[in-house]
């Protein structure tokens, strides 16, 4: 992840001790058995018994039951407090951290597959950034090796004109919404949590959006060739009404 002077839009304050105490939220949310079953049955398919690279591996939410899975995954991590609650969960020999950019990092050895999930890609504020990232990939692949991105589709379409802020998910407990800024192509999201009184807390982080078309064009000037996009990680089809995608990039082999 890249980082900039402001304190609001810095990666390394944003993701701090407090928001890595706080991050984890066994059995709900993203940590729910039906959203992480599907994503590490997946990433153990494609890693197909090699060794694996997760990008902003943060507090392992998916490297910990990759790794129980049998899969041998390190990981690079912008955050030191998030690689210290990784610690919490699994040591060193078990889980290999660097913590860096991981648009420039890098990791010893060489592996078959790199993956980067939950929107995380949009963790890089410039364009220039994101491609580094796929290129910083390749360069820890082996031929034929793979690239895999989890991406939300900007919801500009439901967002009426003169309206800057979208309401994505709502629920008792929490609000979130996006507020766009078209001309830079960034977003910030704002996640409100608050209970039966008057007090609420709002977390936030900012993203640069990307839309498929780009992202495409972003892995072939890594040198990848798209191999498959599905609308989630049980392959459901995807369509101009899918919300999200998970898009698997392939170098050439050898």
């Amino acid at each position: 992840m890249e980082t900039e002077q402001n304190p609001e839009t810095d990666q390394a304050s944003i993701w701090d001790h407090e928001t890595a105490r706080r991050y984890d939220s066994p059995g709900t949310g993203m940590f729910a058995a039906e959203v992480l079953g599907p994503t590490v049955r997946r990433l153990a398919e494609l890693a197909d018994g090699g060794r694996v690279l997760e990008f902003a591996i943060g507090t392992g939410r998916v490297a910990v039951p990759l790794a129980e899975h049998g899969v041998a995954v390190t990981g690079i991590e912008l955050s030191p407090p998030m690689a210290e609650q990784l610690r919490t969960k699994a040591d060193e020999a078990t889980i290999p951290v660097v913590i860096g950019d991981m648009a420039t990092a890098r990791a010893p050895g060489t592996y078959s597959l790199v993956y980067l999930v939950y929107n995380t890609i949009s963790n890089l504020l410039t364009q220039a950034g994101q491609v580094a990232c796929f290129r910083n990939a390749a360069r820890h692949l082996g031929p034929g090796g793979r690239f895999v991105i989890e991406l939300w589709i900007p919801e500009l379409r439901r967002q009426p004109q003169g309206h800057e802020a979208t309401v994505w998910h709502s629920e008792p407990g929490y609000i979130g919404l996006d507020t766009y800024d078209v001309l830079r192509q960034r977003v910030v999201s704002h996640h409100f949590r608050f209970g039966d009184g008057r007090q609420a807390e709002v977390f936030r982080s900012p993203h640069r959006y990307i839309w498929p078309g780009e992202l495409d064009l972003m892995a072939q000037l890594a040198g990848f060739e798209l191999e498959s996009r599905h609308a989630d990680w049980d392959g459901t089809e995807f369509t101009a009404e899918s919300r999200s995608h998970v898009s698997v990039y392939r170098l050439p082999r050898a």
